[in-house]
């Protein structure tokens, strides 16, 4: 068992396998620890994010060290069965790999019974254990860009359906006509960790089989009638935001949210609304609303012009302070001179429906409300319980970053840094990354002269992944995971932003620079009992 640093609020305890990975996870969920947040399992390592005001990681990894693994997990009551149409691109590959026929494959895919062991890469993707050895084959060695919602699929020694149409490397078998992910359904996933699976052959004879109708997708409907604001121009979607949907990660969704909290819960105060009331989130400038209705405003975030017009006046307002509408005014927002994104908040709140009991926009799970494009009608709740005064003295909480500028963020080694050369830690830590326009939430893709040099092509099973995570593909060019990443991934991460340099990272725009500023040596954590706290920040 090793503990590995992802970040100051995260740890990966490293097991010899599967079994041991998910007997960990079970008792802490029967035993829980005062101050863990959440915990993701994989492959054989168990992601903890913590409360360091409640407990250290040195504490944490002691308490985890005197647990008994031994015992198996006791199989689920719950039975899931999937029809598939054994029609996939990759049959024929299988039955060569694995020496079998076709037939052999469908068989022995058919005999097996699964185990949901964890979700993860996309919202209702489980990765499913259990099944015939001799179906145990490679990832295709070209992913595709594209494999269809449905797919039944292989990978190394799990089997998975693919909820939506997404890239992927997995060798496909079939499909299936079910829906792995339904926001309309409670749980969304139709896989949960523990859950057991059954797949049948939809050709064969004498099963019935009982497809579920979807319910519509109810959309937000709009009322012009009530106090609202109409979208005239979004040259980039507006997406509602508040500080994150925890919770959620057994069903395979990240927390997403704000990526700028501070600025997010600025713009709160400004106009005096209750803690993490929504916001939209603007990227960029060119946002631009009619306000149907007396308002109130507040901006916070990126450094840009917003100019308020009506019929008989036009001014420029400044961020950081209330801003009062009228009937007919027009609010434009300018390009940022400095940073990417801001938050608009309004007195008394946006009328936006939670989602999984956030308002939170994912934009890589497509959960969360609608976005605000041109034509959109947002109305206002209007709420005056919880209300206080708006504030009149909100200032930045940080210099904001432009293009061209080196923005330094200082970074936790881990977990996989010992994956790495020394000269690619090196390279990580010395040389200068320009933020390149493939960047978004997900992630910022980087770009640098020499790419970070890693010790041998060895795969890494898919393990959990944190917010400022330093993810290394084959290419050498890290990505910097932002607040919609992916649960899991399967690359290794050299490093991880420091949480209190997530804000700066979400403002740092393309063509900047980044320097990343190790805290200290990458180590493993050490397991030490009653070790005392330190309530001293970074």
């Amino acid at each position: 068992m090793r503990f590995l640093p992802v970040s100051l609020t995260t740890l990966l305890v490293e097991l010899a396998d599967l079994d041991q990975t998910l007997a960990l996870f079970a008792s802490l969920d029967a035993d829980p620890v005062e101050g863990i947040e959440e915990t993701v399992p994989a492959a054989r390592t168990l992601m903890i994010r913590f409360r360091p005001e409640k407990i250290t990681a040195q504490a944490l990894a002691a308490d985890i060290a005197t647990r008994d693994l031994s015992a198996k997990i006791a199989p689920s009551d719950n039975l899931v069965e999937i029809p598939v149409h054994y029609d996939g691109e990759d049959l024929a590959d299988v039955a060569e790999l694995t020496g079998l026929s076709v037939e052999e494959v469908i068989q022995r895919h058919t005999d097996s019974e699964f185990t949901v062991a964890f979700c993860g890469f996309a919202p209702g993707f489980g990765y499913l254990v259990g099944g015939d050895p001799a179906l145990h084959v490679p990832r295709r060695q070209s992913p595709r860009t594209r494999i269809p919602m449905g797919s039944v699929a292989l990978a190394g020694a799990f089997s998975g359906v693919y909820p939506q149409n997404s890239p992927g490397g997995w060798q496909i078998l079939g499909t299936t006509p079910l829906k792995m992910w339904d926001i309309e359904r409670d749980p969304g996933a139709l896989f949960q960790p523990g859950y057991r699976v059954r797949f049948f052959d939809m050709n064969k004879p004498g099963r019935s089989i009982d497809i579920p109708s979807s319910k519509p997708v109810a959309k937000a409907v709009a009322n012009t009638s009530a106090a609202h604001f109409e979208v005239l121009a979004a040259p980039m979607p507006a997406v509602f935001q508040d500080l994150g949907r925890f919770g959620q990660t057994g069903q395979g969704v990240s927390a997403s949210g704000a990526l700028d909290r501070a600025a997010f819960n600025t713009a709160n105060r400004i106009v005096g609304n209750p803690a993490n009331t929504s916001c939209l989130e603007l990227t960029l400038g060119g946002f631009s609303f009619k306000s149907a209705t007396r308002a109130v405003i507040g901006v916070a975030g990126a450094s840009c012009t917003i100019t308020v017009k009506s019929d008989v006046y036009s001014f420029d307002a400044s961020p950081y302070a209330p801003i009062s509408l009228e009937p007919g005014d027009v609010v434009t927002f300018g390009n940022p001179a400095k940073g990417m994104r801001s938050y608009l908040a309004v007195r008394g709140g946006f009328d936006v429906a939670p989602v999984l009991g956030s308002t939170a926009t994912d934009t890589l799970a497509v959960v969360g409300p609608q976005s605000a494009t041109a034509g959109s009608i947002l109305n206002l709740r209007q709420e005056k319980a919880g209300l206080t005064s708006v504030s009149i003295n909100e200032v930045p909480a940080f210099d904001l970053p432009q293009a061209g500028d080196v923005v330094t963020l200082d970074i936790v080694l881990g977990p996989r840094t010992d994956w790495f050369t020394q000269k690619g830690i090196e390279t990580l830590t010395g040389q200068l990354w320009q933020v390149t326009p493939q960047s978004s939430r997900v992630g910022i893709r980087l770009a640098g002269e020499v790419p970070v040099e890693r010790k041998d092509s060895a795969e890494l099973p898919s393990e959990g992944t944190a917010n400022g995570a330093i993810q290394i593909p084959h290419s050498g060019q890290p990505v910097l995971f932002l607040a919609d990443h992916p649960l899991t991934g399967g690359y290794p991460v050299i490093g991880a932003v420091a949480e209190y340099h997530l804000d700066l990272a979400g403002q740092i725009p393309v063509n900047a620079k980044i320097q990343f500023r190790p805290l200290g040596p990458f180590a493993e954590i050490t397991a030490m009992k009653n070790t005392e706290f330190s309530g001293d920040k970074p």
